[in-house]
């Protein structure tokens, strides 16, 4: 079944061609360069990129794919959640293709389709399994049974984890976003010099997440090494990097492994911007090693939105007979839904 994906949810503009789980196109146009000088996504900076550039993308995505609308037999499309400016572009440009093409339109959920990002591999994950979204607005565990039937384990109380990877480079003056270059940094120290940041777990069983915390630790640490010398060195600035990033991610291992155990699954499977980070990589990877567990990544260019999430993900649930239509509307605040 061939179907038309756009995401527009954030900083992205992204359109895709997909039959299934194979990939016909994904092309994706970033804004993220007009936001550094910001330290973050601009709303209305975002949505006038959006603006400019999807039809663009929407073309080169035909004409990569060697297909035109005509062929399209399902339109998907992420509906939240996001930013209302953005999502409502890329919803605005679906609704017309699906009406002046006479084909069915589905709404879907930006969290999930990462969250099932890791079927668009060579070789997908098996039901169950434990599902973690780690990215700049979410971090999330859940059990999933089948596609679209999950159920929400735990989730950040304040910061995404992606989030507080961004507020440590801005107060390192490190630019954004911050993810990748605290990532290589932190590659740098080889784990000499860490700093015991905290790390925080919201009560005995709970399954969500907290990273205000270190976030908050690492502000006061480099201001106090600022009351005592003008600038910050290479090393310490790697130090600080290294230990921010050891003490999120052990806190999302951690947490892993005790949903893993709570509902007896062997299988773990990571979608978001943060699957991208080298380090929660290897993390996952020494965690199958000594266990029985198998883990599953998406392919990196599958961990940052893209459209191809969202087509599989749409087609998928079509399929299953979830349903949208012209009414469909932007939900920028968009929740998980559990179906067991």
């Amino acid at each position: 079944m061939l179907t038309l994906g756009i995401e527009s949810s954030c900083d992205e503009t992204s359109v895709s061609v997909t039959n299934g789980r194979k990939v016909l196109s994904n092309v994706v146009s970033s804004s993220v360069h007009l936001h550094k000088k910001y330290g973050g996504v601009v709303p209305e900076i975002a949505s006038r990129f959006h603006v400019e550039y999807i039809i663009e993308v929407l073309e080169k995505a035909l004409r990569s794919s060697g297909k035109s609308l005509k062929d399209v037999r399902l339109v998907a499309v992420t509906n939240g959640p996001g930013l209302v400016g953005a999502l409502l572009t890329g919803i605005s440009v679906a609704k017309s293709i699906s009406y002046s093409i006479d084909r069915p339109l589905i709404g879907v959920n930006h969290i999930l389709a990462h969250l099932y990002s890791s079927f668009l591999n060579e070789e997908p994950p098996e039901f169950p399994f434990v599902g973690l979204v780690v990215s700049g607005g979410h971090t999330a565990l859940f059990y999933c049974e089948d596609t679209g039937s999950q159920r929400l384990l735990g989730s950040t109380q304040d910061d995404a984890v992606g989030e507080a990877y961004d507020k440590v480079a801005k107060i390192l003056g490190l630019g954004y976003p911050g993810g990748p270059v605290i990532d290589r940094l932190a590659k740098k120290a080889f784990g000499e010099s860490a700093i015991p940041f905290p790390k925080s777990y919201l009560g005995k069983g709970s399954l969500d997440f907290s990273f205000s915390g270190v976030k908050t630790a690492v502000l006061y640490y480099v201001h106090n090494l600022r009351q005592r010398k003008h600038e910050l060195g290479k090393k310490e600035i790697q130090d600080i990097c290294y230990s921010f990033q050891e003490a999120a991610l052990d806190a999302l291992v951690d947490k892993v492994i005790k949903a893993a155990e709570m509902t007896g699954s062997k299988r773990i499977v990571v979608g978001g911007g943060v699957a991208a980070n080298s380090r929660l990589r290897e993390k996952m990877a020494e965690l199958a090693s000594f266990s029985s567990m198998k883990i599953h990544f998406p392919e990196l260019k599958y961990c940052m939105d893209n459209a191809a999430m969202i087509g599989y993900l749409g087609e998928t649930l079509y399929k299953k007979g979830s349903r949208s239509g012209l009414y469909l509307s932007a939900e920028p605040n968009l929740e998980i839904i559990n179906v067991k």
